[in-house]
């Protein structure tokens, strides 16, 4: 086998304070790719936040800091400590707490499982709360622009040709001319208020390339530059109304395209405080209180009534009801006892228990959930990448048109200058491709931001577009269908004995059994309040069943077999036996004294949710399929009484890949749904694969798609969701799309001629901030009665 040496990554992690345009992310992310010693780079649109994973032999936090400063971005840097890595894994394995840098590239990636470092949790602590209010900054300092922008544009207009034309006095008050009122009014407006779209133009000129910034700073600029000329230097008409207005309405359209990129960001920080800022421990014999941050694994933790679970752990001594609902959306507090799983971040209710910590930091459950819906809304779907492609194409034929739409009216229309430039600017600000930018972005990141909600997480924007895809989808049985553990499942008694008798009898002579079916037997007589006796005497024969002395009454439980063995004559109950076999059940005989008693059978019971699963699947025309280990007979019972299309029986778990993998040849598009460790490789196999949240923690991060309530009717409601996003992003590529072919012949004039219509710029200013206020609103119906709809569903 070869070995590779160790590879050190550390990763910087850098909040833009000025980069306001999800245009300018895909152009700043190829050039930070490039600097010296960076080996991936992530740039989360939700957050604003860049992820560069870098060589620190070979530069360091400082060097990139000032290399993204001299590219004219204002940043804040938290530099992550290093750690190994083996070969070409990725660094998202050393650093839990980190989005996958650079995972959106992979069509189908599932992280790898490196050794993690001790202070993992510490990392996670500092990535999310050391640029907690960034978003909000962002979102605030867009809104001020834009209210006093709009205060200031509004006595340009009302004095402006637009004004005139609504009944407004013609000229300025305090007898200042058009051209100096506006001037005054209009110049904070352009270099204050257009300072984001400005700023970002002249970047991405130095870079040598073109985005949205620069048409909108071109519209901007143009109009300004002409009607400082016409003010100052020579007569014409000055248009400071339409720099104003284009100012002021792509400041709204880009404040609420903030707004909507960074809500959920706020709502996944706002999960994080969740878990309170200290944790009670026993230490030394004593109870003390210590900061968050310094409980590690093992220490018990002393949760007292109405505080909250600090963190993951193993209840050791005394019980509870805990109020789970904001992790698993489930209304009704869960009891907690000894041995019971606890979650951080949930709400203990009166009773008091101590709990042993088994996650701590970034290994926890809340702060996983955080780090998907994180990593899935920060990541960059197919379609998406196909739209920022079209729209840096779009960026040139908008530039492209305004030129040719001013040569032509000023050398072939028989047009003044003034009338050129009108229409020259028209066609650049109108044809601004905002919302095909927009399109995809604002969809992925509200319907990541509902499955969340929902108890649904996507791990990236590629799985959740391969979901709406799904048109086959593979449960594994125990564990997903079926509740994982048997239990009694029907009970058949002969006279004279009655159902609490014959389960009172097989529980006292199965006590000190520690066979799973005599467990679920004693476990059933015990739920009944019927408490087995313990036997005098007690034989287990393998192969055949249990031989035991009850109250001096000699009982038998087990098969066929042991019956024959012991003289029984069971004739009359084979047909019952016969029946339940046939329904997946094991039934077992039980005789006392050597007299036939009855039936007990036992069955890993099938969820209720499990055949709502799979009546929502057909509904939506989705292929359903088992895969299972067990043998034929039982599989196809627990297939008919779901409604299952298609059983694979009797399966290694080895080869549960291979099974997968011969769908997929059929041109199938397959989702695996499983919980157990031996689930993972038909997991990665899969297109997407979806692990039940209560399962291990290798089939949840081996899947693409994590179902927190340990439901399996969620697995309809993730398609459903998938495919309504892939709705919203269709529909918003499609008026993206149809607006810009229909806007810019408009805008260059191709109405004048006929009807001496011609677009002015502060309207084509206006119709482009409708389109991206469309685009937005659009995407965010998703999250309107979402509820309602998948309850339905």
């Amino acid at each position: 086998m070869e070995h590779r040496a160790h590879q050190t990554t550390a990763v910087l992690e850098v909040a833009l304070r000025n980069c306001h345009d999800g245009s300018e992310y895909a152009d700043l992310e190829q050039q930070l790719a490039r600097l010296k010693g960076v080996r991936q780079v992530h740039l989360d649109r939700t957050r604003g936040i860049a992820h560069l994973a870098y060589d620190p032999a070979v530069t360091n936090a400082q060097r990139l800091e000032a290399e993204i400063e001299r590219r004219g971005y204002a940043c804040d840097c938290t530099d992550c400590a290093p750690s190994p890595l083996r070969g070409e894994r990725s660094v998202s394995e050393a650093q839990p707490g980190h989005p996958s840098v650079g995972s959106e590239g992979h069509d189908h990636a599932h992280p790898s499982h490196a050794a993690r470092p001790a202070p993992a949790h510490d990392h996670a602590a500092v990535q999310h709360g050391e640029h907690a209010g960034h978003g909000a900054a962002m979102v605030n300092d867009m809104l001020r622009r834009f209210v006093v922008s709009l205060l200031l544009t509004l006595p340009i207009v009302i004095f402006s040709p637009i004004g005139g034309a609504l009944g407004f006095p013609d000229m300025p008050p305090f007898g200042l001319s058009m051209g100096l009122w506006g001037f005054l009014l209009a110049t904070p407006v352009v270099w204050w208020g257009g300072w984001p779209f400005i700023s970002a133009a002249w970047r991405a000129l130095r870079r040598g390339e073109a985005n949205m910034m620069t048409l909108i700073a071109t519209g901007i600029l143009v109009s300004y530059t002409y009607s400082l000329g016409a003010t100052f230097l020579f007569k014409g008409e000055v248009f400071y109304e339409a720099a104003a207005m284009l100012t002021t309405f792509s400041l709204a359209g880009h404040w609420l395209e903030m707004r909507s990129r960074f809500a959920t960001g706020r709502a996944v920080e706002a999960l994080l405080k969740l878990a309170p800022a200290t944790a009670r421990v026993r230490r030394g014999g004593q109870e003390v209180e210590i900061p968050l941050e310094e409980v590690v694994v093992g220490d018990e933790v002393v949760v007292k009534p109405g505080e909250k679970i600090p963190v993951d752990g193993v209840v050791v001594s005394g019980q509870s009801y805990v109020d789970e609902s904001m992790i698993t959306g489930e209304p009704i507090p869960v009891l907690k006892s000894e041995g019971a799983k606890v979650i951080g971040g949930t709400l203990n209710q009166n009773g008091a228990f101590t709990f042993r910590a088994t996650a701590v930091g970034a290994d926890t459950a809340l702060a996983r959930i955080v780090q998907m819906v994180q990593n899935a809304q920060a990541s960059k779907a197919p379609a998406q990448r196909l739209a920022d492609l079209v729209g840096k194409y779009l960026v040139f034929v908008a530039l492209g048109s305004g030129v040719l739409t001013f040569l032509f009216w000023y050398f072939l229309g028989g047009q003044g200058l003034t009338f050129a430039l009108t229409a020259a600017v028209s066609a650049i600000v109108i044809a601004c491709p905002d919302a095909l930018a927009l399109a995809t972005p604002t969809a992925i990141t509200v319907g990541v931001g509902v499955a969340a909600r929902e108890g649904v997480l996507f791990k990236n924007a590629t799985a959740l577009e391969a979901t709406a895809a799904l048109d086959t989808v593979v449960f594994d049985k125990t564990g997903t269908l079926t509740e994982g553990k048997p239990a009694v499942t029907d009970l058949e008694p002969i006279t004279p004995f009655t159902p609490e008798e014959l389960l009172a009898l097989a529980a006292s002579a199965d006590q000190p059994s520690q066979h799973p079916l005599a467990r679920s037997i004693v476990r059933a007589a015990q739920e009944k309040g019927l408490e087995p006796h313990p036997p005098e005497n007690f034989d287990s024969v393998p192969g055949y069943g249990v031989v035991a002395q009850v109250k001096g009454r000699r009982v038998l439980i087990g098969n066929r077999r042991l019956m024959e063995r012991e003289g029984v004559e069971v004739g009359g109950l084979e047909e019952r036996v016969s029946r339940l076999a046939a329904e997946g059940k094991t039934a077992m005989y039980v005789a006392v004294d050597g007299q036939p008693a009855g039936v007990v059978a036992v069955a890993d019971v099938i969820r209720e949710s499990a055949r709502k699963a799979v009546q929502a699947l057909h509904r939506m025309d989705i292929q359903t399929v088992m895969l299972t280990g067990d043998n034929r007979r039982t599989a196809e019972a627990v297939a008919r009484q779901l409604g299952i299309d298609t059983v694979i029986a009797e399966v290694l778990p080895e080869d549960k890949a291979a099974k997968v993998k011969e769908l997929q040849a059929q041109g199938r598009k397959v989702a695996m749904v499983g919980d157990g460790v031996n689930d993972a490789p038909a997991l990665a196999e899969a297109d997407v694969g979806i692990a039940i949240g209560a399962g291990t923690d290798v089939a949840v991060e081996t899947a693409d798609v994590v179902l927190v309530r340990n439901d399996p009717a969620d697995v309809a409601k993730a398609i459903q969701l998938a495919r309504k996003v892939r709705g919203k992003i269709k529909q918003n590529l499609f008026w993206a799309a149809i607006y810009n072919v229909l806007a810019i012949p408009v805008a260059a004039g191709a109405l004048y001629n006929s009807y001496g219509i011609l677009l002015r710029p502060e309207w084509a200013a206006l119709l482009m901030s409708a389109s991206t206020v469309i685009v937005t609103v659009n995407a965010l119906l998703l999250g309107v009665g979402s509820r309602q709809r998948f309850t339905r569903a």
